[in-house]
């Protein structure tokens, strides 16, 4: 599996892919940038999907840490923050045992069916050393995006019409 900078012609790839994944979607539309030059600057993921099909290979957490390594370089983020599902206990494991993230807040309803989400951060300022020293080496970055997704097989027919409501 290559992973390699997100191009424009992939958005909608991306999109079919969390439509499969995950309950919650956002249109193209939906994302705004604002900057408020008081705050530190961090990233946000909005949404990690890989296919069931290629899932327990490490790719989500080469994507985080491809996305993490981008955000340092393109805009000196401090952190990156995301929100998961209190249920969701696999990404949960990743996210806090593998990627070192931190349960910062427990937000009530946050999703549209009323579940819970654990709003997190990850410190990056320690791969910000790394990768200024030259002690990891420096992965291709993604460019300005905000879902990540694997997505093999561009065109396969989808399984489904919708995206999963569990």
């Amino acid at each position: 599996m290559n992973i390699r900078n997100a191009r424009p012609e992939d958005l909608m790839n991306m999109q079919h892919c969390n439509l499969l994944c995950l309950p919650e979607n956002y249109q193209m539309k939906y994302y705004f940038s604002h900057e408020d030059p008081d705050d530190v600057p961090h990233g946000h993921i909005t949404s990690l999907a890989v296919k069931r099909s290629h899932r327990r290979l490490g790719l989500a957490q080469k994507l985080m840490d491809q996305a993490s390594r981008a955000m340092i370089e393109n805009f000196n983020a401090k952190y990156v923050s995301l929100h998961v599902r209190k249920s969701n206990r696999a990404a949960l494991h990743l996210y806090s045992n593998t990627l070192n993230f931190q349960i910062s807040e427990v937000e009530p309803k946050y999703y549209a069916d009323g579940e819970d989400a654990y709003a997190t951060k990850r410190d990056l300022t320690q791969m910000a050393d790394e990768l200024s020293t030259g002690s990891e080496p420096t992965l291709l970055c993604l460019p300005f995006t905000f879902e990540l997704a694997v997505i093999p097989g561009f065109g396969e027919p989808s399984p489904r019409s919708r995206h999963p409501t569990s």
